[in-house]
Parts: C-alpha cells; structure tokens; sequence
C-alpha cells in the first residue's frame, strides 16, 4: 500500500530528487551518475578514490565460501540515501535505474559474452524474509532483480530472474550486528526451494542483492546453493555450485549494487593492493 501511495503522490506533487533533494525530479543527474560509480568519493577516509564503474569488492574479514563479488559504486552518499529510499520508504520509481546499476555489476561479475548464442544470466536474488516484505510492501531485491533482468535483455544479453532461495527458518534484525553475528545469524537459514536445481540448468548462475555489508547474506545463499544435488548443477572442487564454461569450471558470482567503500579493491600499485573496511567490522 505504501508503495502504490508514492506512485500516485508523485504524479500530483512536486517531485525531489531521492538522492540529494533537488527539486522537480526524482533522480538528478549527478546522482544518477554516482548510481553507477561515476562519482564514487573517497574510501573510509583514505583519500584513496575507488575507479569508476563496477568494481570486485571483498569485505574484511571475508565469510568462508564468499563468491567472487562486483558491486556497481560505494555505499555511501547519494547511494545510500537512493538504496534507502526504495526499500524503505516505497520510492518505486527508483527500481529502473537501481536495476541499470545492478545489471552493470551483473555483466562485470559475469564476464565476457562467449559465443554467437550465449548462455542466458540466471539472476538469483538474496530472500527478503516475509516479514520485512509484509513491512515494506514489496520485497526490494526481487524488484530490482527483475529491472536488471530487463535493462540485460534490453541491451542484447539473455538474462531471468530465477527466485529459487527461500528462508527455511525466522532470523533475527541485522542491524547492528557485526561480521561474526552476522554469520552466525544467517548460518542455514537459506534453502532452495523443492525444483529450484532444474530452473537453474544451462544458464550462468549470478547470485544478486541490493547491499553488501559483511557478504554473510551472499555467503550463506551460496553455501544453500551448493546443497542442490542435480545432474544439472556441477559442483567445483571446492564443495561450490559451479557453471561448465568453455574454459572448464567456473564458480559461482555476486553482484550487488553498492558495497562498503573500504570494501573496493584498489589496482592503483599491485593487483594485490586494497583498502579494508575500518569500524564497520
């Protein structure tokens, strides 16, 4: 209900822009830009800027059995008060260009089309429990999940959005819980739901979600994915639910639309080279 009501509000009242508060428009251009980490700030503080464009992010410490994650820009600014206002304040106009910004970080977590036909991205986005679903009126990671799917195919590249994960069992608030809470908290609580494992065959599995804080969301969704047993999904030599790729093995990705600043990785020296999250842990 809350989400309907701002649809309609916005068509009879003067729009601001979600991510600053500039008048007569729901998303400015310099937000927009910063949406898609064209603007992405300084990095806890460092004075080190992180390079425009999706990027691998890698929180610290980082959760046993994390894929490999891009995330569009930081958390931080514009960003977050964008990412705020759709999940929590029902801003739904927002969806498309959080959807544009999750789709960029899909097609970097991906990889390269290989092929004159190539497989279609499987989009499986990280549950939202009933609960908060109910709370907010409309379950924000799916919403996205699917503006990506559709800014994909729009731009030439097969991509559905396969909601296969489900909560098995009630977690408690995230908030303010740190890296090991967060871990034990989400610690099986995912599962697939009976039939998923077929819906993912013949596809490049990309694991989705609108924040990365401590990756123990992405993790724990990866850990119920590698409980499928199905001719249709090969397992890596690491236990990991893994793709066949023409290069052989490939595991299992995230992507996400905003990550911790600290979280990206940095190339400016060394490949080795990053800035890791300070107080956040």
């Amino acid at each position: 209900m809350r989400g309907w009501w701002r649809e309609i509000s916005g068509l009879v009242l003067p729009a601001a822009c979600e991510g600053c508060g500039r008048p007569r428009t729901v998303l400015c251009p310099a937000c927009g830009a910063a949406l898609l980490g064209a603007d992405a700030g300084t990095a806890g503080g460092t004075g080190a800027v992180a390079a425009a464009g999706p990027r691998r992010v890698r929180p610290s410490p980082e959760p046993p059995g994390l894929p490999k994650v891009h995330a569009a820009a930081p958390y931080a600014g514009p960003v977050r008060a964008l990412l705020l206002a759709h999940k929590e304040r029902g801003a739904l106009g927002l969806a498309a260009p959080l959807g544009a910004a999750l789709a960029a970080a899909v097609e970097a977590a991906a990889g390269p089309v290989e092929g004159v036909r190539p497989a279609p991205l499987l989009l499986v986005p990280v549950p939202s429990s009933r609960r908060s679903v109910r709370a907010r009126g409309h379950d924000p990671t799916l919403r996205i999940a699917r503006a990506a799917a559709a800014r994909l195919r729009c731009t030439g590249r097969p991509a559905r959005v396969v909601p296969v994960l489900r909560q098995r069992r009630r977690v408690a608030d995230q908030a303010g819980l740190g890296a090991r809470g967060r871990r034990a908290n989400l610690s099986g609580a995912l599962e697939v739901v009976p039939g998923g494992g077929r819906l993912l065959g013949g596809g490049r599995t990309v694991l989705v979600d609108d924040l990365m804080t401590t990756g123990a969301s992405l993790a724990e969704a990866a850990r119920a994915l590698g409980e499928i047993h199905s001719p249709f999904i090969p397992s890596s030599p690491e236990g990991l639910p893994a793709v066949s790729g023409q290069g052989g093995i490939e595991q299992r990705v995230g992507a996400v639309i905003a990550s911790s600043p600290a979280s990206f990785e940095i190339n400016r020296n060394s490949v080795g080279t990053r800035i890791v999250a300070g107080g956040e842990w």
